[in-house]
């Protein structure tokens, strides 16, 4: 699974992105909802104070400094005092993106392993699902082109465990070929999240 959600945070292109791939450490740091959502927010507007990040996910910046604390122990964050000003303390991501192989952690020995495996892909769903119903809710307030540009499909198809690898394997190039294509300063354009889910479905 690759954790890269939202889309467009650094807006580089791809031979540029720094992704790393989560152990048990960083899995353990991220199995809280605030701490994702402080990842989350530093990944896609750029680096924030914490009373800046309190504001926009309307949380205390007490609870903000402890839960970027707690990311930084884990190597996710980082102080970034070239923008600070007096005592204010700014930070950052370090990544631009994470991957998850989730089914190691899913059959991890240790049971709270397992439990965290489970947290942090029910807050990805559920952040998947915020984004979208934004959208669906703002539609109306975009422009024409962007109305007809937008997709939201769903497709069921019979395939094998390593043809389904194979058909996400080729979805996730074709979305990394558009990375980096549109310049941040070009007019009428927008950062467009892509949402994929494969999964298969018990037969009848």
């Amino acid at each position: 699974m690759t954790d890269d959600d939202p889309a467009g945070r650094a807006h580089r292109p791809a031979r540029d992105r720094k992704t790393h791939n989560a152990d048990v450490r960083t899995l353990r740091a991220l199995a809280h909802p605030l701490r994702i959502r402080l990842l989350n927010a530093l990944r896609e507007f750029g680096p924030a104070t914490a009373s800046r990040l309190g504001e926009r996910l309307a949380e205390s910046s007490g609870a903000t400094s402890y839960h970027l604390r707690q990311l930084a122990e884990a190597g996710l964050v980082e102080d970034a005092p070239e923008l600070g000003k007096g005592r204010e303390r700014w930070w950052r991501s370090v990544h631009d993106g994470s991957t998850f192989e989730t089914s190691d952690f899913l059959v991890h020995a240790d049971p709270e392993v397992r439990g965290a495996i489970g947290v942090v892909l029910h807050e990805v769903a559920t952040a998947h699902t915020q984004h979208l119903n934004t959208w669906l809710g703002t539609l109306s307030e975009w422009p024409p082109e962007w109305r007809q540009s937008w997709d939201m499909s769903d497709f069921t198809i019979r395939l094998t465990p390593e043809l389904a690898r194979e058909l996400t394997e080729k979805l996730h190039a074709v979305v990394e070929s558009y990375r980096g294509r549109v310049p941040d300063d070009t007019e009428g354009s927008a950062v467009v999240q892509t949402q994929l889910h494969a999964f298969p479905r018990p037969s009848e």
